[in-house]
């Protein structure tokens, strides 16, 4: 496979599995690792196909804050978990929205898989971090991630 087709693929895989949680990203970064051809390709590739898929949950979020707010607020929910939501959800949008605290959490998402990234994504639209500061962040986080994940299958 040719290295344009190799990138296109792993771009919509990448994108693919951002946004369904069954297509791993991880398998394919370990079997892109087995063609040492365009192995870098297929990594770089698939990082930016992820981080692509993360911004749309990051701007779906960002976007819809509002829209999800007074929907939730409708619903008959009892005042009891009404407090406990509203106790976990500012200290985690505080938490995000800093940059001291929001870019590192965002990057450890992407590097290690905990906490995940698809709930950091949406956590981080809704908190307000900056869309560019989040996807230099996410992509250098899941570039580590696929690289140290295909070097094995490289190297061997």
């Amino acid at each position: 496979m040719n290295a344009l087709v190799e990138a296109a693929v792993a771009a919509g895989y990448g994108v693919a599995s951002a946004l369904v949680p069954v297509v791993n990203a991880e398998a394919y970064a370990v079997l892109a690792g087995q063609r040492a051809g365009t192995a870098v390709v297929a990594v770089v590739a698939l990082a930016l196909g992820q981080t692509a898929g993360k911004l749309l949950l990051f701007e779906a979020a960002r976007r819809g804050t509002g829209r999800l707010a007074r929907r939730l607020a409708r619903r008959h929910r009892s005042s009891r978990a009404r407090a406990r939501a509203a106790r976990w959800a500012e200290p985690i949008r505080r938490w995000l929205a800093g940059r001291r605290t929001g870019l590192p959490t965002v990057f450890v998402s992407a590097a290690a898989g905990v906490p995940p990234l698809a709930v950091v994504s949406v956590a981080a639209g809704t908190a307000g971090l900056r869309q560019w500061e989040f996807a230099v962040v996410c992509f250098a986080g899941r570039l580590i991630r696929f690289a140290v994940l295909a070097l094995p299958a490289a190297l061997a």
